[in-house]
């Protein structure tokens, strides 16, 4: 099938880029110091590509992935690192996990998320630490004490976690790694308080900003990167050598003057990042199901096909049911979104 005939909007991936991302990130991060993030493509074929290129541990945001993950059989050692009190859904967790023989350590930070981890069933807990992201996480100083009630209530503490993600965007390399580091030094601050194997942390923007080992002051174990797979227009201004391998296509449906309509629209993109792209062209603005552009550049008529890069690729792949993967203009395969939903 010709990309041409796929019906839209449909994602879309490129497969060779995909497969220079999987290959170049191996290079970096290789083995379990990479411990890559599922929600960025929830999708387990492309976490069993991520498997052959050397990484078994994944870093998943809801428990839908990890139970879609033991699922698969995709992954030994699974980290829910959200805050979840919902003791049902944990216990579907610890459940899968045991009867799987899979690792499933859940984040936890306050004593209610403990309390739901341990009337779950769950065995293993990381503390989640804030690292200067206002989100979740506890205060440093706080997570020893955290690590005590955990065990106190027969919990494992495999070690923390903290995610840099204020860090991400900065384009200032110098001053990226800078304040890294310091937030590193928080993490391995709660770290000497909470003990255990494991220090995990980053994402994409900040990947080749830490050093892997706990030698290292500031060294941590494993770094969470995802979006690197697909990347999207944010992520492409740090230059990091990464391609963007999604794209949304859409077909021009209309064409009024030098303004042209194609059928993607906010029901098909993650917009929290801003407006997506295309090659160019000016974005107008989007609407439910309709994004309307100008280009000086190029011209379109209808019927045909426009490729749309999104500004937030995590939030665009939960709104697809399938990634279509194409080399050349040819489909040679469909995988799943199989990990959609909470």
């Amino acid at each position: 099938m010709h990309i041409n005939a796929i019906p839209t909007p449909a994602a879309v991936v490129d497969a060779s880029a995909l497969s220079r991302n999987l290959q170049s990130m191996a290079a970096r991060l290789p083995g379990s110091s990479l411990r890559p993030h599922v929600k960025a493509h929830k999708c387990t074929t492309l976490a069993a590509q991520q498997v052959a290129h050397g990484h078994r541990s994944f870093t998943c945001a809801t428990p839908r992935e990890v139970i879609g993950m033991i699922t698969a059989g995709v992954g030994d050692d699974l980290l829910l690192a959200n805050s979840v009190l919902d003791v049902d859904r944990l216990t579907e967790v610890a459940t899968a996990a045991q009867s799987a023989g899979v690792i499933a350590r859940v984040a936890v930070d306050s004593v209610e998320t403990i309390e739901a981890a341990h009337r779950a069933g769950v065995g293993d807990v990381i503390i989640d630490v804030d690292v200067g992201m206002p989100r979740c996480g506890a205060r440093p100083d706080h997570a020893g004490q955290l690590a005590d009630v955990a065990r106190q209530r027969g919990l494992s503490v495999s070690g923390v976690m903290g995610y840099e993600g204020h860090l991400q965007m900065v384009s200032d390399r110098s001053e990226a790694k800078e304040r890294v580091a310091e937030a590193m030094s928080l993490l391995r601050a709660a770290h000497d308080d909470v003990g255990g194997d494991i220090v995990s942390t980053g994402g994409t923007g900040t990947h080749d900003l830490h050093t892997i080992g706990l030698d290292h002051p500031t060294g941590v174990t494993d770094v969470q990167a995802g979006s690197y797979v697909m990347v999207d227009t944010q992520y492409a201004t740090l230059n990091q050598g990464f391609e963007q391998a999604l794209t949304i296509v859409g077909t021009v449906i209309a064409h009024h003057g030098s303004r042209y309509v194609i059928d993607v629209g906010l029901k098909a993109l993650g917009m929290d990042h801003g407006d997506p792209s295309i090659d160019d062209c000016k974005i107008w603005f989007c609407s439910d199901e309709h994004t309307t552009f100008t280009s000086s550049e190029r011209t379109f008529h209808i019927g045909e096909r426009v490729h749309v890069r999104p500004a937030h690729v995590d939030p665009t792949i939960a709104r697809h049911e399938e990634l279509w993967i194409v080399d050349n203009g040819e489909v040679i395969d469909r995988w799943p979104i199989d990990l959609r939903h909470w």
